[in-house]
């Protein structure tokens, strides 16, 4: 199969300090990512000074009194810092991405050259920023947590109509409560969305631990997106849903393994156990010591190993057949 595309989101858990960022991006690198992911942004532009923090961003954050804007400020990345992520992840051979939250943002990434744009689950009824993107001519990848077909439907028509080609988009089925319940994850889902609208699919994962994304791949996920943090413990509202820099390495370790288990799906032996063939089969053999001019019937042959012989498949042949020579017992018969 084509090489899973395997995203490790940093998102934000950086922290809004540029050394955690670059330490996220070597962790990625190391675990064998494809590419690294950050979140760009101008926070007024994305939320209201009213919007209040999701209940899992108040467990995680500890704090109820900060509003979701006064949250999200601290972790704005500005122009020279993705000037600067982008030139790191470039010296670390691993693909620098990030998802816009807003249209000036969308230039932004533009303009430094990104050749995929991730539109992230909040803005799939985003007409506008639906458009935009649409028209820009690049690979999209469409997450779609809290949409219902006919709102993954609607964007795509949008992202198609605006100039987007269906081939160039990528519809990851995702849920966006952090961690995700696992009885919330419906991962068939995923392949509701291809059979629905023939796209590439993938999976964005909030669970806990890396058993789903790996299913994912195994039900069919060409990109696959994971949260990752330095430190489960550290402050902030997504490190919690994260995996640890071990669990990554194992979780790309994992999908690797699955590419190569999921083959080519046409079945016939495979290189390493075709020696094992005679070893495993069975033959037709003398059950007893055969005389030159014996009938062969069920009373003087058998069947046992090894495969080297005569299938015993053609059993009904060999029956009835006069023995051109002697047999010894366990003999292979031959005809």
């Amino acid at each position: 199969m084509k090489k899973v595309f395997i995203i490790a989101e940093a998102g934000v858990n950086h922290n809004g300090d540029i050394n955690i960022a670059k330490r996220l991006i070597e962790t990625a690198a190391k675990a064998g990512a494809d590419a690294v992911k950050f979140q760009s942004f101008k926070t007024e532009l994305v939320i209201s000074k009213n919007a209040k923090k999701a209940q899992y961003q108040v467990q995680n954050t500890g704090d109820e009194s900060e509003s979701q804007l006064e949250m999200v400020k601290k972790l704005e990345l500005d122009e020279k810092a993705h000037d600067e992520l982008i030139a790191y992840a470039k010296s670390k051979n691993i693909e620098f991405l990030s998802t816009p939250f807003d249209l000036p943002s969308v230039d932004l990434l533009v303009k430094k050259g990104l050749k995929i744009i991730k539109i992230p689950s909040g803005e799939i009824t985003n007409l506008p920023y639906l458009e935009k993107i649409g028209a820009l001519g690049l690979k999209i990848i469409l997450s779609t947590g809290m949409a219902k077909l006919g709102e993954i439907e609607k964007a795509l028509e949008i992202l198609e109509f605006s100039g987007t080609k269906k081939d160039d988009i990528t519809v990851l089925h995702a849920n966006t409560e952090y961690p995700t319940p696992f009885s919330d994850v419906n991962l068939k889902a995923m392949r509701t969305i291809k059979k629905a609208f023939k796209v590439k699919v993938g999976y964005s994962d909030h669970t806990k631990g890396i058993e789903v994304p790996i299913a994912a791949v195994a039900l069919g996920a060409s990109v696959i997106e994971k949260h990752f943090t330095l430190d489960r413990n550290m402050s902030g509202p997504d490190h919690k849903a994260s995996l640890e820099p071990d669990e990554l390495i194992a979780m790309v370790s994992a999908i690797r393994n699955i590419e190569l288990a999921l083959g080519s799906g046409i079945k016939t032996p495979s290189k390493s156990e075709s020696k094992n063939i005679n070893i495993a089969r069975k033959s037709i053999v003398a059950s007893r010591a055969i005389k030159k001019g014996e009938i062969f019937s069920k009373d003087n042959l058998a069947i046992k190993r090894p495969g080297s012989g005569i299938s015993p498949m053609r059993w009904g042949e060999v029956l009835g057949r006069v023995a051109s020579r002697d047999f010894s017992a366990d003999e292979l018969i031959e005809i």
